[in-house]
């Protein structure tokens, strides 16, 4: 007896049983029902209703059908697509071996800053040289994560011209030590205060928290040299243009530990519920507070800056980072011990992420050389940028009296 994907693609079934289809209303297997949605969805009919139940889909039923070894191509190719991705399958979608390189290239190349911050803790990800080229080449990459895509190359052997310097978070592998009954209260004090929030957000899954920038142009990928390429058959040849232009070289020594490091506590991270999550970021390593400083959820972020671990360098390189919650740089602002450091007022005035009320009034603090510089710094809020040149004149002016 054939298979109800196999009647419908001979339309041998009549209009009202296409229509129950498309709703996702027929009495066969998950698998067998998402692969007949995922066919509908290019029909000219019943296409867009289709898409519509694909998109409403049960992400547990979806997550058991897209880890599944056996899993239709098709339906692979739907759901790594970047204008149908779900983030929450994105670990499904990448554990699968039926996943194909091609299309890793693919979805790295088109996702958003949101998708790629959550595809770059992924192992599979971090270990293959055509998807971190095709990431390093999208354009809403931002800094922070660039480090991690060079790293990794670097750990693979790729002699690049933009290998970098070790992770600012790895300068310095010394822990603080604190006693744990200081810990426990730090903790104990904080989930107090905090119980509502914790309680009502307990079922959010973790999630990095990333500013979404402009969507990238549907079925356009963006050009190193310029311009943009339509059409996804682009795709290979790009990646096979940019790794043939610079042929990988061994690299000397041992490969850099801290990629393997991050990528195992995100993996950690990712398991936790959102009060597990909080004590992590109170009693737990300069790693994990590095991840969870962008957790999604406001409380776990926020508990990272109550840790007595955290160190005046984290603070600094926090105040630096455009792809937290606002709320993460108006509570670096609001402690006293951080805001003695020099480091942490001027990162805060150089974050276009960070609110005016916060960084205009530590301009007027910022030393000449750093006034001069910020004036001609186009990655600065306008209003600073203004603030910044008009404090620069008046100083050098006064110096040449």
């Amino acid at each position: 007896m054939k298979r109800m994907i196999e009647l419908i693609k001979s339309s041998a079934i009549p209009a009202n049983m296409m229509r129950s289809a498309a709703k996702g209303a027929l009495s066969v297997a998950p698998g067998e029902m998402i692969e007949i949605l995922v066919y509908l969805a290019g029909h000219p009919v019943f296409g867009k209703e289709a898409s519509l139940t694909l998109a409403g889909w049960s992400e547990k039923d979806a997550k058991l059908v897209l880890a599944d070894p056996k899993c239709s191509p098709d339906v692979l190719n739907y759901f790594m697509d970047a204008g149908n991705f779900r983030l929450p399958l994105l670990n499904a979608l990448l554990a699968n071996p039926s996943v194909t390189e091609d299309m890793m290239v693919r979805l790295a190349m088109q996702a958003s800053t949101r998708v790629l911050a959550n595809m770059l803790w992924h192992p599979r990800v971090l270990g293959n040289i055509s998807t971190l080229h095709a990431i390093s080449m999208n354009i809403s990459l931002p800094e922070e994560d660039a480090i991690v895509v060079r790293s990794a190359l670097a750990n693979l052997g790729e002699n690049t011209d933009y290998l970098i310097e070790q992770a600012q978070l790895d300068v310095d592998p010394d822990e603080p030590v604190f006693a744990e009954d200081i810990l426990n209260g730090e903790l104990q004090r904080y989930t107090s205060e905090h119980a509502d929030e914790i309680a009502a957000e307990e079922g959010k899954a973790f999630e990095i928290y990333v500013d979404s920038p402009a969507p990238v142009q549907e079925d356009a990928i963006a050009n190193p040299a310029g311009g943009v390429i339509s059409g996804a058959g682009a795709v290979p040849s790009l990646i096979n243009t940019a790794t043939a232009a610079q042929k990988p070289e061994v690299v000397q020594g041992k490969p850099d530990p801290s990629i393997r490091k991050k990528v195992s506590a995100f993996q950690k991270i990712a398991r936790l519920g959102v009060g597990e999550r909080v004590q992590l970021a109170m009693k737990g390593s300069k790693d994990e507070r590095f991840i969870l400083i962008r957790d999604g959820s406001k409380v776990v972020s926020a508990a990272v800056l109550e840790s007595p671990k955290l160190t005046d360098q984290e603070a600094e390189l926090f105040a630096s980072l455009k792809n937290v919650q606002e709320s993460v740089l108006r509570g670096i602002s609001s402690k006293r011990k951080f805001m003695r450091s020099y480091l942490v007022q001027r990162n805060l005035c150089t974050n276009p992420r960070c609110p005016l009320d916060i960084s205009l009034p530590l301009v007027k603090g910022l030393m000449i050389n750093d006034l001069r510089g910020m004036s001609t710094n186009k990655n600065v809020n306008d209003t600073i940028r203004k603030m910044a040149l008009k404090l620069y004149k008046q100083r050098a002016e006064k110096k040449q009296e």
